[in-house]
């Protein structure tokens, strides 16, 4: 794993046991409030337009969805490069870019 990502789950695991919070952050605990912070970056958004939002809000709630992400994945001992880099993969077969490119149809609909 990229030193940089091992660094983060390194700090966040140390903030989690430092308050004793192991005990709540269960898989299914971790992805209802990556949900709920994902609602409050949407939340940025709401009535305005995209240029319009704060972007010290926006990346503030990013934030919060990546960390609740990353303590998500190490929870089931996943590598976030690799399952990131897999995803991409898969996104590429999916989406061919010949296919997708200035398209956002479904890749079934391609």
């Amino acid at each position: 794993m990229s030193p940089d990502f091992e660094a983060i789950l390194v700090q966040l695991r140390q903030f989690r046991d430092e308050r004793d919070w192991a005990q709540f952050h269960n898989a299914k605990d971790l992805a209802l409030a990556i949900s709920i912070e994902a609602a409050e970056l949407n939340e940025q958004f709401l009535w305005k337009q995209a240029d319009q939002a704060n972007p010290d809000r926006v990346q503030e709630e990013l934030a919060d969805v990546l960390l609740y992400a990353f303590q998500l994945a190490d929870r089931y001992g996943w590598n976030i490069p690799q399952l990131m880099q897999q995803k991409i993969a898969r996104n590429a077969e999916k989406y061919p870019a010949d296919k997708a490119r200035g398209n956002a149809t479904k890749h079934t609909e391609l």
